[in-house]
């Protein structure tokens, strides 16, 4: 189960709120079977109304944006009227039809800035409606696996929808597939895994806690390639909110994104074949001037094996290696040269 898709169309699903039952005790344990008998609904109602104030907290700042040819998901970033959603929910469009929770005839907005690096994106609504609420971010460096989450957002263009699971692991580095809906490509790291249903449309919501944070950015659900490509139940990927905002906070202050944070070669590649015909290395295209590769003497023609600890066979899994680095960080990078294998200490630039 290892390739993975956008969802850059939107998706819905119900929430179904989870029984808890209550701690029994065995026969003689002094507690009447009443008590343990009311315990149960006491727990579920309890569990259901926090499912209901989170719902009635962020719902409200959850839109539905609508481009020419896709329906996707955002997030109301501030009451100026800024949205952050997918870069690949806006693909290469500049102008949004935008309905809120509330149900209102449509918004229109436009384009501030995307960033398909990180595919995440700003767009603007042109006249705010009085009252627009704002979410509220977490800091998603304390999200806890088992931790309940909501995702909120448009599956199948079914607006306002809410699906519920856990926190299922976190610092995930995931690549995107290149798609002709607009998806970039991009490898993205320390994404949150969650079990709540993220389906087509939810791209660009949001993964909400039971303190009513936006955790995540609902971004890409796994596909199993021996199902068709078909998804697979269970396991969706959401782009950290604290990124979410470091990005966000740049394109609405600067228009574009100033600081990305990611490491780069500063290297155009492609992927090479082996002997065998499978992928063995990523050769050198163009190391940009004064970029990081150049300046530890790798050329054109090079091809990039090793990285670190982590063999290169692919573009993907040089890109997954340095999703995992910093700007500044020292990295080994091996490479074969005219057929012999050579190695440089690089000082990695930014992306």
């Amino acid at each position: 189960m290892n390739a993975l898709r956008t969802c850059h169309f939107a998706a819905a699903a119900a929430v179904t709120a989870g029984l808890l039952v209550a701690g029994c005790s065995s026969p003689g344990s002094g507690d009447s079977g009443e008590s343990t008998t009311q315990a149960a609904p006491v727990a579920a109602s309890d569990l259901q109304d926090d499912y209901q104030q989170v719902i009635k907290d962020v719902l409200p700042s959850v839109v539905q944006i609508e481009a020419s040819n896709s329906l996707g998901s955002g997030v109301v970033h501030d009451s100026k009227g800024h949205i952050v959603t997918n870069a690949h929910v806006v693909g290469k469009e500049r102008t949004f039809k935008v309905t809120t929770a509330t149900g209102e005839q449509a918004l229109t907005a436009k384009l501030v800035a995307s960033y398909p690096e990180q595919d995440l994106a700003v767009i603007k609504l042109d006249n705010p409606p009085s009252g627009l609420k704002a979410a509220k971010f977490g800091d998603s460096t304390k999200a806890e696996v088992g931790q309940i989450v909501l995702a909120m957002g448009s599956p199948l263009g079914l607006s306002s929808s809410v699906t519920q699971g856990i926190i299922s692991a976190t610092g995930r580095t995931v690549s995107e597939p290149r798609t002709e809906g607009g998806a970039s490509g991009a490898t993205i790291a320390n994404m949150v895994q969650t079990s709540a249903a993220i389906n087509p449309g939810n791209s660009g919501g949001a993964l909400v806690t039971l303190d009513s944070e936006v955790i995540g950015i609902p971004t890409l659900a796994a596909s199993d390639p021996q199902m068709g490509d078909s998804a697979a139940p269970g396991i969706g990927f959401a782009i950290p909110s604290t990124m979410v905002k470091t990005i966000a906070d740049q394109i609405i202050e600067d228009g574009k994104v100033t600081d990305s944070g990611r490491a780069a070669l500063g290297i155009t590649g492609r992927t090479v074949l082996g002997d065998d015909y499978k992928p063995a290395g990523v050769a050198v295209v163009n190391a940009q001037k004064d970029g990081a590769a150049a300046k530890a003497g790798i050329e054109a023609g090079d091809i990039i094996t090793k990285m670190g600890g982590a063999g290169i066979t692919t573009i993907t899994s040089l890109s997954e290696a340095l999703a995992g680095e910093k700007p500044g960080d020292k990295a080994q990078v091996t490479y074969v040269r005219d057929g012999a294998e050579k190695s440089a200490d690089v000082t990695l630039g930014e992306m």
